[in-house]
């Protein structure tokens, strides 16, 4: 059983779907599970489907205003550099409507919708795919799995905008009694879940780096600081992630092959550039094209 696994990364997922593009295109990989994270869980249905055009112009197209409904930063460029500030009146307003988050992302869910039809939802939920989002449930403290296989299609298109919102700065929701936020805040990379869901190989696409390489700039204001902050801590869960999968591959027989970032695509995954989202696709077509000629190669010279 062959899956793929997506992380969370914001932006960066266009990088992902270049890299899933090569695999599904130039290698034939067929996949029977679809697991993502955050961003990732907004390109795994469109992969099952193997409409991979439809939501490479999606990714290639969207900007700030195609994921908040309430933007509570604005975008500051200084010497070449992207940094976000805070926009006051919008968090403001955000709060006085009686808002837990600086703002809303009400348009994501309409995106979502307007990507993913109703046709499309039953076409999968029919096959023989399985297609996971990962969601965080702060109420009860832990990470669920939800598989399109057990809900209709408004619900399961919520999970997929609940699994990207990045509270405090996206929209924080409340479902069955419970407040859920982005998948990413528990389970960056689920890899272990692929496993416990049957997988022997896996295609992992990690939106990062394997290795460090830059010190963050010091804070500008609150929101910098926040920004900083959070993805410390995703680094670490997704650090300890990958070293559960592969202890668990490792137990399992289980085989992952790890398509890491090559380099630091960018330090603020909020910030959707249409433009650099375009380059970071064919970024990731060519870098996974570029890393299987490689191993290939590799293989030829050890016969």
């Amino acid at each position: 059983m062959r899956a793929m696994v997506i992380s969370g990364g914001g932006s960066k997922g266009a990088f992902a779907g270049g890299v899933a593009e090569y695999l599904m295109k130039g290698l034939n990989h067929s996949y029977d599970l679809f697991l993502g994270t955050s961003t990732g869980s907004l390109l795994i249905s469109h992969l099952a489907l193997q409409k991979i055009e439809k939501i490479k112009e999606v990714y290639t197209s969207v900007n700030q205003n195609s994921i908040f409904s309430n933007c509570p930063f604005v975008i500051q460029k200084k010497h070449g550099v992207e940094t976000i500030g805070i926009d006051h009146w919008n968090v403001l307003k955000n709060f006085y409507r009686g808002s837990k988050t600086f703002g809303e992302s009400k348009n994501l869910l309409k995106l979502i919708k307007n990507t993913l039809t109703e046709e499309e939802f039953h076409m999968l939920k029919n096959g023989p795919k399985d297609i996971v989002a990962t969601v965080s449930n702060l109420s009860m403290n832990q990470v669920e799995y939800k598989s399109i296989n057990d809900f209709n299609y408004e619900e399961f298109c919520e999970w997929i905008w609940i699994s990207c919102n990045y509270t405090p700065f996206m929209s924080l929701v409340r479902k069955n009694g419970c407040e859920y936020a982005d998948g990413g805040l528990g389970s960056m990379v689920p890899i272990e879940e692929a496993i416990k869901r049957g997988a022997t190989e896996i295609d992992a696409i990690i939106l990062q780096t394997e290795t460090t390489m830059f010190n963050r700039l010091p804070s500008k204001n609150a929101f910098a600081l926040l920004t900083s902050m959070f993805a410390f801590m995703l680094d670490r869960i997704e650090g300890q992630n990958i070293r559960i999968g592969k202890y668990v591959a490792n137990h399992q027989g289980a085989v992952i092959n790890f398509y890491y970032t090559p380099a630091v695509l960018t330090t603020n995954s909020l910030i959707f550039n249409k433009e650099k989202m375009t380059t970071w696709w064919a970024s990731g077509y060519n870098f996974a094209k570029y890393k299987n000629l490689e191993t290939s190669q590799l293989e030829l010279d050890a016969d």
